[in-house]
């Protein structure tokens, strides 16, 4: 059950390459009410071309990026290295939160220790988890 007092946020983007992922993510959070838009990206590329697009404008950047590791060419890994060349604006806006089926340790390890990563969740994404973030205040 979502409280009438929950922080609805402005905008949040989910990148990653499963178009099935992306439906499912996105409806939790609408259904939720987590955030009034979604931009999806279907790679990470596509991710970093748009926070290239609005890194001085901060209406259009998004408070949360779940953002996922395993897709091609541009992978968490990658947008991560990238992600951290942006301006200020960007850098503290946009949380990023891992949102991956990968199980692999050595992956979760290195990708968790990274600055800009502030949680890392398991797909699918559930109601539950986005109750987390918004009792994290993030």
């Amino acid at each position: 059950m979502v409280s009438n007092t929950s922080k609805v946020l402005d905008l949040v983007m989910l990148v990653d390459d499963n178009d099935t992922d992306n439906f499912i993510s996105k409806r939790i959070i609408e259904i939720t009410k987590f955030s009034k838009r979604v931009e999806v990206k279907s790679s990470g590329k596509g991710a970093l071309d748009y926070l290239r697009e609005f890194q001085s404008d901060a209406d259009n950047l998004p408070s949360i990026i779940f953002l996922d590791i395993n897709m091609p060419i541009v992978d968490g890994f990658v947008f991560l290295y990238e992600f951290e060349k942006f301006g200020e604006l960007v850098r503290n806006k946009c949380k990023v939160i891992i949102l991956s089926s990968s199980d692999n340790k050595r992956d979760i390890d290195k990708i968790v220790n990274n600055d800009f990563v502030i949680k890392f969740i398991t797909k699918p994404l559930t109601e539950v988890a986005l109750d987390e973030i918004r009792l994290s205040n993030i």
